[in-house]
């Protein structure tokens, strides 16, 4: 069985025009009359991302720390605090699916 084409595309564009003036709205002036008011909830909203950009990724400080521990020798691992660790991540994750 055989399906042909339209001929033209569904979305009512041919394919030499532009897509960028399909939908556009068009900008509207507004009348003086609309109003728009933010609840408090977003505006703590707007200071915890406001904390959280300036909030740097790495604390470079630590990092700096760790390392010469570790070119020290006095870095220690704790393999039973790291198992424990693993072991309670595993049980959030198979509680999670449930």
């Amino acid at each position: 069985m055989k399906i042909e084409s339209p001929g033209k595309p569904l979305g009512g564009v041919s394919v030499g025009e532009n897509r960028s003036r399909v939908n556009t709205p068009k900008a509207e002036t507004p009348t003086g009359g609309d109003k728009v008011e933010l609840s408090s909830l977003s505006s703590t909203l707007q200071k915890a991302e406001a904390a959280i950009e300036n909030t740097p990724t790495v604390d470079s400080a630590r990092v700096a720390e760790i390392r010469q521990a570790i070119a020290e020798g006095r870095f220690k691992v704790d393999s039973s605090k790291i198992a424990d660790g693993l072991i309670n991540s595993v049980r959030q994750m198979l509680g999670d699916q449930s």
